[in-house]
């Protein structure tokens, strides 16, 4: 094997996307700050019971070595949500409304699909302390606010409420393991798998249950959900929430579903979930919801919501055909010279010097350069 190949799912980023992709996290942090989210650098290296708390499927994508210090199990990141779940519970302990930001890479086992990276850039907004339908429509219309920032147009955001699919599976005595089984069959949605992992059930919420892999569509399913799902006040609780958030949004450029089959994160999400999709993007560019329950395991739970997306998806997804050009310098001992060069890049031109004296400009991604007129002064000529 060659000394340069690197792991599968594993890449570097040349300038053009590197450059792209730092363009939009500082657009992005700058955004979130203007909305008074703090923004804070957890570390990649933590203990394994912290990074951990999201539950068993987060156990899966650590990447996990023992600390030569202290004989501890650790694990590199593969998530940075509970990581700032526990900054809000034990660093900054406010009892009041917490609004914290972040950006970094994370290292997973395995990709989220075979088009991703196994070390994604997250870039997400939580909001801790408050569990009113405001929190939840702040962070979505941020996240809307995010995506224009990018500049994805008409992004599609498919709305779910857990407390229905966990309300009719709460008296159904299933294990951890056949609950799983009927997730990944409700991802599918694979009814025939649905009607068998629920034999064992009562015929009313069994019924509802094979009927949840059928209702998606627009704002109508909400309807059709109240006539097939049962009367009980959690569930019809939720569908009256995902009715008051499709009214509070409609009026952005979205376009809004909803999936009452996407149980995504039932392990930890609670509430209100959603997933964000772009235009020939199959799989979702942006997720979120509410997680109130994940600062338990550091002994503060309070209410939390936000969302994440991966910047370097991102960037894959939609490069950007712009590149930013530069003006090519003559490498000479010239005080006129430095100080042109010097008022240029104090006005974010890029300059760069011409070392070898004979460099192509174009083939340098340069579009001018710098040279001297008849009167000895340094002026920029277009190439």
């Amino acid at each position: 094997m060659n000394q340069w190949t690197l792991p599968d799912y594993v890449e570097d980023m040349l300038p053009d996307e590197a450059v792209y992709l730092e363009s939009l996290r500082r657009s992005i942090l700058d955004l979130y700050q203007t909305h008074g989210y703090l923004y804070v650098i957890p570390p990649m290296l933590e203990y394994i019971e912290s990074l951990n708390s999201n539950g068993q499927d987060m156990d899966l994508d650590t990447f996990k070595v023992v600390d030569q210090l202290s004989g501890r199990l650790m694990g590199v990141r593969a998530d940075i949500t509970p990581q700032v779940a526990r900054i809000d519970a034990h660093l900054i302990q406010n009892d009041e409304v917490t609004r914290l930001s972040y950006a970094g890479s994370v290292l997973r086992t395995k990709p989220a699909s075979f088009l991703q990276s196994r070390e994604p850039f997250q870039i997400g907004a939580e909001l801790y302390g408050f569990n009113g339908i405001e929190a939840d429509l702040e962070i979505q219309t941020l996240l809307i606010k995010t995506l224009n920032t990018i500049g994805i147009k008409n992004p599609v955001f498919d709305f779910n409420h857990l407390d229905i699919f966990t309300t009719l599976i709460a008296s159904s005595g299933m294990g951890r393991d056949q609950i799983d089984l009927l997730y990944q069959a409700m991802q599918k949605k694979d009814k025939s798998e649905v009607v068998d992992l629920t034999k064992s059930m009562d015929k009313k919420n069994r019924e509802a249950l094979i009927a949840l892999v059928s209702l998606y569509g627009d704002v109508n399913i909400l309807k059709e959900a109240e006539k097939v799902l049962p009367k009980d006040k959690a569930i019809q609780n939720a569908l009256q929430f995902l009715t008051q958030i499709d009214k509070a949004l409609k009026a952005n450029p979205i376009k809004i579903s909803y999936d009452l089959s996407d149980i995504r994160g039932y392990q930890y999400h609670n509430g209100l979930v959603f997933s964000v999709y772009a235009d020939n993007c199959y799989s979702p560019i942006a997720l979120g919801g509410r997680y109130d329950n994940i600062g338990a395991s550091f002994g503060r739970n309070r209410p939390a919501t936000g969302f994440t997306m991966d910047l370097k998806n991102i960037v894959t997804l939609f490069p950007n055909g712009k590149k930013a050009k530069a003006i090519l310098a003559p490498q000479l001992k010239d005080t006129a010279l430095e100080k042109a060069i010097e008022s240029l890049r104090q006005k974010g031109e890029i300059v760069a010097i011409d070392l070898f004296g004979n460099m192509n400009a174009i083939e340098n991604n340069c579009d001018r350069i710098l040279i001297q007129d008849a009167n000895k002064a340094w002026k920029v000529k277009t190439v």
